[in-house]
């Protein structure tokens, strides 16, 4: 994902992608209110020591960026779910999704119907790495064949 010509912007972009999963997995499962969530990243998570003996850290995270990736997939879940769930193959539902490649879906269609300064390429690439982050190569290709239909409607 950070490869050397990656800029410090796209670094702390994908930085909050990644949280952005995450954050949205701790309100699915714990049904967290959006400013705790929120609030628990911004003073716990992005940017801050994970193990102080390892000296290792959370990657510093385009904040407005994450806020607006959970606010937005939070706000418009309902609308984001009904268009994942045409995309579906038949007879799947959301239920059946692993809860984390979920989310990814949810964060990669938000970009696509709601940042349209996110180039489309780039919103697939990204969540395509974040899903290799939590699972193998199939189910990255699954969040790519997904996210590529999707985009083909919201940005046609």
């Amino acid at each position: 994902m950070n490869t050397p010509q990656t800029s410090p912007r796209s670094q702390s972009r994908s930085a909050a992608r990644l949280a952005a999963v995450q954050a949205l997995y701790q309100w699915q499962m714990e049904g967290t209110a959006l400013t705790k969530l929120l609030d628990e990243f911004h003073q716990h998570r992005l940017g801050r020591e994970v193990d102080e003996a390892e000296d290792q850290r959370y990657a510093d995270a385009e904040v407005d960026f994450f806020d607006d990736i959970v606010s937005g997939v939070t706000a418009r879940s309902h609308e984001i779910d009904e268009t994942l769930l045409a995309k579906l193959a038949e007879g799947w539902t959301l239920a059946r999704l692993d809860k984390t490649m979920l989310q990814v879906l949810r964060c990669g269609a938000y970009e696509l119907i709601a940042r349209a300064d996110v180039p489309t390429a780039t919103a697939i690439n990204e969540y395509v790495d974040v899903a290799k982050a939590f699972f193998d190569d199939r189910e990255a290709k699954f969040v790519n064949g997904i996210l590529d239909a999707l985009a083909k409607d919201a940005r046609s």
